[in-house]
Protein backbone atom coordinates (compact mmCIF):
# COMPACT_ATOMS: atom_id res chain seq x y z
CA UNK A 1 0.00 0.00 0.00
CA UNK A 2 1.21 3.71 -1.08
CA UNK A 3 0.15 6.17 1.04
CA UNK A 4 -0.99 9.55 -1.14
CA UNK A 5 -2.58 12.29 -0.91
CA UNK A 6 -1.86 15.87 0.90
CA UNK A 7 -1.28 14.02 3.99
CA UNK A 8 1.21 12.33 3.67
CA UNK A 9 3.08 14.60 1.91
CA UNK A 10 2.94 16.84 5.08
CA UNK A 11 3.24 14.54 7.00
CA UNK A 12 6.71 13.08 5.66
CA UNK A 13 8.45 11.27 8.63
CA UNK A 14 11.37 8.47 8.88
CA UNK A 15 12.05 4.73 9.33
CA UNK A 16 14.89 2.64 10.34
CA UNK A 17 15.41 -0.59 10.28
CA UNK A 18 16.35 -3.05 13.55
CA UNK A 19 19.67 -3.55 11.56
CA UNK A 20 21.05 0.06 11.19
CA UNK A 21 19.56 1.95 14.20
CA UNK A 22 22.12 4.54 13.10
CA UNK A 23 21.20 4.61 9.44
CA UNK A 24 19.74 8.09 8.47
CA UNK A 25 16.32 8.08 8.32
CA UNK A 26 14.54 7.31 5.48
CA UNK A 27 11.34 8.81 4.05
CA UNK A 28 7.34 7.34 5.35
CA UNK A 29 6.53 4.45 3.13
CA UNK A 30 9.74 3.48 2.37
CA UNK A 31 10.34 -0.37 2.41
CA UNK A 32 12.42 -1.52 5.33
CA UNK A 33 13.47 -4.95 6.10
CA UNK A 34 12.78 -5.31 10.16
CA UNK A 35 14.66 -8.71 11.23
CA UNK A 36 17.67 -10.49 9.84
CA UNK A 37 15.32 -13.01 8.21
CA UNK A 38 13.78 -9.99 5.79
CA UNK A 39 10.65 -11.18 7.49
CA UNK A 40 9.08 -7.84 8.10
CA UNK A 41 8.37 -4.72 6.30
CA UNK A 42 6.75 -1.53 7.48
CA UNK A 43 4.60 1.39 5.59
CA UNK A 44 3.14 4.38 8.05
CA UNK A 45 2.44 8.00 7.76
CA UNK A 46 1.81 10.84 10.21
CA UNK A 47 -1.47 12.54 10.51
CA UNK A 48 -1.76 15.13 13.25
CA UNK A 49 -0.37 13.20 16.64
CA UNK A 50 -0.40 9.75 15.63
CA UNK A 51 1.42 7.69 13.22
CA UNK A 52 -0.84 4.53 11.52
CA UNK A 53 0.15 2.18 9.19
CA UNK A 54 0.45 -1.56 8.41
CA UNK A 55 3.03 -4.36 9.22
CA UNK A 56 3.75 -6.72 6.20
CA UNK A 57 4.60 -10.40 7.38
CA UNK A 58 6.67 -11.73 4.16
CA UNK A 59 6.47 -15.32 5.24
CA UNK A 60 4.33 -18.10 5.67
CA UNK A 61 5.01 -17.76 9.64
CA UNK A 62 2.32 -16.93 11.96
CA UNK A 63 4.14 -13.43 14.18
CA UNK A 64 2.24 -12.70 17.44
CA UNK A 65 2.74 -10.38 20.35
CA UNK A 66 4.80 -7.70 17.67
CA UNK A 67 6.04 -4.73 19.57
CA UNK A 68 6.88 -1.45 17.77
CA UNK A 69 9.13 1.20 19.29
CA UNK A 70 8.51 4.18 17.99
CA UNK A 71 11.30 7.75 18.49
CA UNK A 72 10.74 10.91 18.08
CA UNK A 73 14.01 12.43 16.17
CA UNK A 74 14.94 15.56 15.71
CA UNK A 75 17.16 17.51 13.15
CA UNK A 76 20.23 16.06 13.95
CA UNK A 77 18.83 12.57 14.89
CA UNK A 78 18.78 12.64 18.52
CA UNK A 79 15.90 11.23 20.39
CA UNK A 80 13.32 13.23 22.13
CA UNK A 81 10.87 10.89 23.10
CA UNK A 82 10.13 7.36 22.66
CA UNK A 83 6.86 5.12 22.65
CA UNK A 84 5.73 1.69 22.22
CA UNK A 85 2.74 -0.36 20.56
CA UNK A 86 1.79 -3.66 19.90
CA UNK A 87 0.71 -5.43 17.01
CA UNK A 88 -1.59 -8.24 18.48
CA UNK A 89 -0.82 -10.52 15.05
CA UNK A 90 0.51 -10.77 11.59
CA UNK A 91 -0.77 -13.36 9.72
CA UNK A 92 1.76 -15.41 7.14
CA UNK A 93 1.78 -13.23 3.90
CA UNK A 94 -0.54 -10.60 4.98
CA UNK A 95 -0.23 -7.35 7.17
CA UNK A 96 -1.71 -6.17 10.24
CA UNK A 97 -3.20 -2.19 10.84
CA UNK A 98 -1.44 -0.07 13.83
CA UNK A 99 -1.95 3.25 15.21
CA UNK A 100 -0.32 4.72 18.13
CA UNK A 101 -0.15 8.26 19.28
CA UNK A 102 2.82 10.64 19.35
CA UNK A 103 4.48 13.68 20.41
CA UNK A 104 5.30 16.27 18.19
CA UNK A 105 8.47 15.70 16.17
CA UNK A 106 10.12 17.07 13.10
CA UNK A 107 11.21 12.56 12.09
CA UNK A 108 10.23 9.43 13.57
CA UNK A 109 10.78 6.16 13.49
CA UNK A 110 10.06 2.65 14.08
CA UNK A 111 11.86 -0.39 15.17
CA UNK A 112 10.58 -3.79 15.66
CA UNK A 113 11.55 -4.97 19.14
CA UNK A 114 10.22 -8.17 19.38
CA UNK A 115 7.42 -10.28 18.13
CA UNK A 116 7.10 -14.18 18.53
CA UNK A 117 6.87 -16.73 15.80
CA UNK A 118 3.28 -18.92 16.18
CA UNK A 119 3.68 -21.65 13.50
CA UNK A 120 4.37 -22.02 9.75
CA UNK A 121 1.68 -22.46 7.12
CA UNK A 122 2.14 -25.34 5.07
CA UNK A 123 2.49 -25.70 1.77
CA UNK A 124 -0.27 -27.45 -0.79
CA UNK A 125 -2.00 -30.68 0.24
CA UNK A 126 -0.49 -30.57 3.48
CA UNK A 127 -2.79 -27.78 5.02
CA UNK A 128 -5.00 -30.21 4.98
CA UNK A 129 -5.01 -31.68 8.62
CA UNK A 130 -7.05 -35.32 9.00
CA UNK A 131 -8.53 -35.95 12.02
CA UNK A 132 -9.32 -40.08 12.96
Amino acid sequence: MRFLGGRWLLGAVAMVSTLAPATAPAPAAAEVQESSDRAFRLEWSRGGRKLDGYVYNQTSRYASRMRLLVEGVDGSGKVTAATSTWVPDVPPNNRTYFQVAVPDAPSYRITIESYHWIQEIASGDDRRETRR
